[in-house]
């Protein structure tokens, strides 16, 4: 009886691990696959943004995987590090396109991204994520208004420091009656931004070693 009892439970373990191999194997393959596609899928993501941000011909390089870690940075509001993409043409830099954080909107971070000719002035920026109120505070995110567009060509030359300000506070940047502390918090990360990139424009674009 022991004995029959003892082929039963080996019998019941192999059985177990046999599910365990199998369920590993099964989600193992599964990950492969998700991965991939959802490597491909934040790709294509990135590259829309990109192509939205950058103008046409601005690079001949692999623009996804021409990267650069940035440490957190108090201009640039990130409190982990965060990847800067850098645009090339004929082995010249052309274009940054950089993550900001706007720390003090209206119902919390606003995290922009901004794209930075080498020559300092702006290309592009949109917003990439907020919690600002709908119908009011939104109107920074490209899908609902061109509000954001205010910025392209914009650089710290063709703006003093002292027009950094949305219209109510004696500044250059427009914005909508009842909603100013949301564009207010933006126009400030921008141009934080735009100072980080005069600081560090020369780190920004070198060349990575190793390839």
């Amino acid at each position: 009886m022991k004995r029959g009892l003892f082929q039963t439970s080996f019998r019941t373990s192999l059985i177990m691990l046999a599910f365990v191999v199998l369920v590993t194997a099964v989600l193992a393959l599964t990950y492969d696959k998700t991965h991939e596609l959802i490597a491909k899928s934040e790709a294509e993501e990135k590259l829309a943004l990109i192509n939205q941000v950058f103008p046409p011909g601005i690079s001949d390089n692999d623009i996804i995987h021409d990267t650069i870690e940035i440490a957190p940075n108090e201009l640039l509001g990130n409190t982990s590090p965060v990847t800067a993409y850098r645009a090339r043409l004929k082995g010249k830099p052309a274009a940054v396109m950089i993550e900001a954080t706007a720390p003090d909107g209206y119902s919390g971070k606003i995290t922009l991204l901004i794209a930075i000719l080498a020559n300092g002035e702006i290309s592009g920026v949109r917003v990439i994520s907020h919690n600002e109120t709908p119908g009011l505070g939104d109107y920074i995110d490209i899908a609902k208004s061109p509000w954001i567009r205010i910025f392209d060509h914009v650089s710290l030359d063709s703006v003093p420091d002292a027009a950094w300000h949305v219209k109510k506070d004696g500044g250059k940047f427009d914005y909508m009656t009842g909603a100013t502390i949301t564009p207010r918090a933006v126009v400030k990360a921008v141009h934080k931004a735009l100072e980080y990139f005069a600081q560090n424009r020369a780190s920004l674009f070198e060349e990575r070693t190793g390839k």
